[in-house]
């Protein structure tokens, strides 16, 4: 499967944005997907995650009540709402695409498929 991460910029603290994630390829139902982000000089970071369906999401604890994970299957897309932002929301943000169907995993080692990235800069 093929990723296209969308919606990134530049937005003042306390603005939202909306990131979306298209998939191209094999059925988009057939995978979990996730957000992540890295900011300069860290690691990815785990956003949020959603399973195939759509009824079981898991947010990192800093996200929780801000980001909202969300997929249409059939447009084949994954969205991450964002409200609320603060300058440390600062990343590159990626989505990912898991096939093991089993667990809606927070861990980056985990997904199989990656799209390029999305950058979103917050001002204070």
């Amino acid at each position: 499967v093929q990723l296209q991460a969308s919606g990134g910029g530049l937005v003042q603290a306390g603005g939202s944005l909306r990131l979306s994630c298209a998939a191209s390829g094999r059925t988009f139902s057939s995978y979990n997907m996730g957000w992540f982000r890295q900011a300069p000089g860290k690691e990815r970071e785990f956003v949020a995650a959603i399973s195939w369906s759509g009824v079981i999401t898991r947010y990192a604890d800093s996200m929780k009540g801000r980001f909202t994970i969300s997929r249409d299957n059939a447009k084949s897309t994954v969205y991450l709402r964002m409200n609320s932002l603060k300058p440390e929301d600062t990343a590159v943000y990626y989505c990912g695409a898991e096939r093991d169907l089993s667990m809606v995993t927070i861990i980056p080692g985990e997904y199989d498929y990656w799209g390029q990235g999305t950058l979103v800069t917050v001002s204070s």
